[in-house]
């Protein structure tokens, strides 16, 4: 597998930081009275599974804030989100996608904040090999079914698809 360095993205475009920050808010006030906590781009984490080069997801729900080495995450957490850009989505849609699918992140999404558009991955089990895992697609939402978006590994945490592009036009 390919080590994922860390890039400067200073030149993406701002409607990527309100992505970004539209989930964090909407969904940290949320976690709050729980033992997860939602990080933006500023956390990292490292595994094995990538040569332990530090990653750093730009959305993440942590539920084992615990287990870290001094500013970097060991454990894995339940959810990412990745936001698509020009510089990024080839990246966000293979390298990070497999190395998420190793550590077994639960569920995956990939925002496109140009289409106004969230692809939905679960982590599931072939049926034909429990031993083999990879991610299907349960959904891609737009402002056509905006209705259906939700977390899945966190049912009770709800963002809405105005929520999450506020303040995108």
């Amino acid at each position: 597998m390919n080590t994922l360095p860390i890039k400067d993205m200073s030149n993406t475009f701002i409607e990527h930081s309100m992505v970004i920050n539209n989930f964090v808010m909407n969904v940290g006030l949320q976690l709050k009275s729980s033992l997860c906590r939602v990080f933006g781009d500023s956390v990292k984490y490292k595994w094995p599974e990538n040569g332990n080069h530090p990653i750093i997801p730009d959305v993440s729900i942590n539920c084992d804030i615990k287990n870290r080495r001094s500013t970097t995450f060991l454990g894995v957490p339940k959810f990412i989100m990745e936001v698509l850009s020009d510089s990024t989505e080839k990246r966000d849609r293979e390298e990070k996608m497999e190395l998420y699918k190793a550590v077994e992140v639960a569920e995956y999404w990939l925002v496109d904040w140009r289409k106004k558009q969230v692809e939905i991955y679960l982590l599931v089990t072939d049926e034909s090999s429990i031993d083999t895992i990879d991610y299907k697609l349960v959904n891609v939402i737009t402002n056509d079914n905006k209705e259906d978006l939700k977390i899945h590994v966190f049912p009770n945490v709800n963002i809405t698809f105005e929520e999450l592009f506020d303040g995108i036009e």
